[in-house]
């Protein structure tokens, strides 16, 4: 199944467009993600790490976690890191020896008050909804767990937005369907129309019970972080 070009999926139908299109640009996921973000994308995955403020040794869930790159920082930062991903590809491709779960992250195949920490690199606007993600982030995270979620922005200053646009809307498809899939990489900046103003997507975050909720723009705007705790002790 490829997305449908001439609108975006909702409900099952994302779900499913979703999977294949992951499982189908797992083989050069990498390699693509490196060259369209200038290598950058490995210095915001570890600063979400390291705003998940947690001591060594915490059971974190990376969620969408795709060929392991997140697994990885998280090990490196001594932490126990578990990952669940959708799509059974980019499981198949991953090169972390953290263990490794499918399944979907509106549902999680993981106990209740369980985990110390997760993070989500990349997939909100992936996601079938927003607000049963964040139900569930609350439901696995033990009291006083800590959250971490990167996805796309764009720049607040106009100059660098206008750049922004022109390289994400013209330049990113172009180079992602010369070395992978054009259909993924075409969907990759519609895609952004999913996510929810930032005022709003902060605020759902609070009403799943999440507290201390902080949005940061990472690189000039291009990239989001999103941190909160899930209160208790």
């Amino acid at each position: 199944m490829t997305m449908p070009r001439d609108r975006l999926p909702e409900g099952d139908e994302k779900r499913a467009a979703v999977r294949s299109m992951f499982d189908a640009i797992a083989p050069r996921y990498n390699l693509v993600n490196r060259v369209l973000t200038f290598g950058l994308d490995a210095r915001w995955r570890r600063r979400a790490v390291r705003d998940l403020r947690l001591a060594p040794g915490s059971t974190v869930l990376d969620l969408a976690c795709g060929t392991g790159d997140l697994c990885l920082e998280l090990t490196s930062a001594g932490h126990r890191p578990v990952g669940v991903d959708l799509s059974f590809g980019m499981l198949a491709a991953a090169r972390t020896p953290a263990p490794l779960a499918q399944g979907d992250l509106l549902s999680l195949p993981v106990a209740t008050g369980s985990v110390a920490g997760a993070v989500c690199g990349f997939a909100l606007r992936n996601l079938v909804g927003l607000e049963p993600f964040f139900a569930e982030l609350y439901r696995v995270l033990a009291p006083g767990g800590r959250v971490a979620l990167l996805d796309v922005s764009q720049p607040d200053n106009r100059l660098l937005r206008a750049g922004h646009q022109v390289y994400f809307n013209q330049v990113v498809p172009r180079v992602g369907g010369l070395l992978s899939d054009r259909s993924a990489y075409s969907y990759l900046p519609r895609s952004v129309s999913y996510l929810p103003e930032p005022v709003r997507m902060v605020a759902m975050m609070n009403a799943a019970g999440l507290v201390d909720v902080e949005r940061r723009q990472l690189s000039t705007g291009i990239t989001q972080l999103l941190t909160a705790t899930r209160p208790g002790s």
